[in-house]
């Protein structure tokens, strides 16, 4: 049957169904709350489980895996009209940028080289096999879209569901060791600040105090010509439209270059925000209307890439699967328990917390672990994020596009070595310089034998 308007329709309600059951669940049961469950998580695991790939309750079209491709272009499309490209004092932050970039091309370029050298010959997996780790725990869901639709186009159709795949588990090894590694901190004196337990607005995910409700953007039109929000989501579509009508002609032209959606949608996102500044409108976007709807772009990409995954795909891969994952969860812990207190000395506990947050798998998870030990944001852990990514993003946004692109062409070993020697190379530089704080040996805070609501969970 030819897909139509309606079964969008079906397909994006039934996901809709889902998610706000998800944020049910998240609000009124306690184990999703001490466990930060997502909705989107949530509600991509009950898509899998009730639709076609398991027990067929729900029926959803077969274009359930193709929503994924088109929601990640949106949200690279969006990133250009929410960006600020203007830095603070760098020195600032200069350890925390040190730490995120060798962790972050540290991890993508070990496992792909793992792919290639233990991998491959041992399993038999694809030479993109070892990428997936990085995929999913450090680049997270958006990544897993961003990356397995690319490769998709190129045959790899596992791709998606491993990159899906990796990313859950990911969220989950973040939020459950982070837990953990949180109430070790609080016992043993760590950090400085023994919450009771954390906020419920960050617990039940639900925000009841109107005072305490941010706005999701401010309105930069009269409605009587055009609804804010309307101008705001045309722009974006258009921006992938731009991108889309761009690989059509560049595969029309040159068949055998594939260049991902996502990574057109960026460069035409950028196009039109120098054309904003052009005829000198910079401000004519709101950057936190567009955010929103690059978040809620996000959350639909989650549901619905979790919901296509194809078991049979993770099946034919579980045991090198298992052992990816072990060995990714394990070059984090290496990261949080060696490398945060070198970068970060005697304050590395808040700081480690928040990059095993996001090495695992992303920043708000991070945000949500760092709640935990630092519930005031007092460290200053998120102002020195916040310049470091300044100086971050380029390899962030570079890997993103980057790395389907050279499997493609045939330059998996290159971009896997470069990036690992850039890792160690960093990590040098930050000795060279003097960077590493020395370490007193005393603790920020004093071991308590009061214990908190999550040293009972565990």
């Amino acid at each position: 049957m030819d897909f139509t308007v309606f079964d969008l329709l079906m397909d994006v309600g039934m996901i809709s169904v889902l998610l706000i059951i998800g944020t049910f669940m998240r609000r009124h049961f306690e184990w999703f709350r001490n466990l930060l469950i997502p909705a989107p998580i949530t509600a991509g695991l009950l898509g899998l489980i009730f639709g076609p790939e398991v027990l067929g309750w729900m029926p959803f079209s077969g274009a359930l895996g193709d929503y994924s491709t088109v929601l990640i272009a949106v949200v690279f499309a969006s990133m250009p009209y929410s960006m600020t490209f203007a830095s603070k004092d760098a020195s600032k932050a200069k350890n925390m940028w040190a730490f995120s970039t060798s962790m972050f091309l540290g991890q993508w370029g070990l496992f792909i080289l793992l792919g290639l050298l233990l991998f491959a010959p041992v399993f038999g997996t694809p030479e993109w096999f070892g990428m997936m780790l990085p995929v999913g725990f450090v680049g997270g869901f958006g990544t897993a879209a961003a990356v397995g639709g690319a490769f998709g186009d190129m045959g790899a159709d596992a791709a998606m569901s491993l990159g899906f795949t990796s990313a859950t588990v990911g969220t989950l090894a973040a939020i459950i060791g982070g837990i953990i590694f949180a109430n070790w901190g609080i016992r043993t004196g760590r950090t400085s600040t023994l919450p009771e337990k954390l906020p419920w607005e960050l617990r039940s995910g639900h925000i009841e105090d109107e005072d305490k409700q941010p706005s999701i953007g401010r309105a930069t039109t009269n409605p009587s010509s055009i609804e804010p929000l309307a101008l705001h989501a045309g722009f974006i579509v258009v921006t992938v439209m731009f991108a889309y009508i761009g690989q059509q002609i560049i595969g029309h032209f040159f068949p055998e270059v594939s260049v991902p959606l996502f990574a057109l949608a960026f460069v035409v996102g950028i196009g039109g925000k120098v054309f904003l500044h052009v005829i000198k409108r910079p401000k004519y976007l709101d950057q936190q209307t567009v955010k929103s709807i690059s978040g809620a772009s996000t959350d639909f990409m989650i549901a619905f890439g979790i919901a296509s995954i194809k078991p049979d795909a993770v099946a034919d891969y579980l045991v090198p699967l298992l052992i990816l994952f072990l060995l990714g969860i394990a070059y984090c812990c290496v990261f949080f328990f060696v490398f945060a207190p070198l970068f970060f000395g005697d304050q590395w506990l808040e700081r480690g917390i928040f990059g095993w947050g996001w090495a695992t798998a992303a920043v708000a998870t991070g945000i949500a672990l760092l709640k935990i030990v630092d519930p005031d944001l007092k460290s200053g852990t998120m102002n020195e994020y916040g310049i470091a990514y300044v100086g971050f993003a380029p390899f962030e946004i570079g890997m993103n596009i980057v790395a389907p692109i050279a499997v493609i062409a045939g330059f998996t070993w290159g971009i896997g070595g470069i990036a690992t020697v850039f890792a160690i190379a960093v990590i040098l530089f930050a000795a060279f310089r003097g960077w590493f704080p020395k370490r007193t040996g005393r603790r920020p805070g004093k071991a308590s034998a009061h214990q908190g609501p999550y040293t009972k969970q565990l």
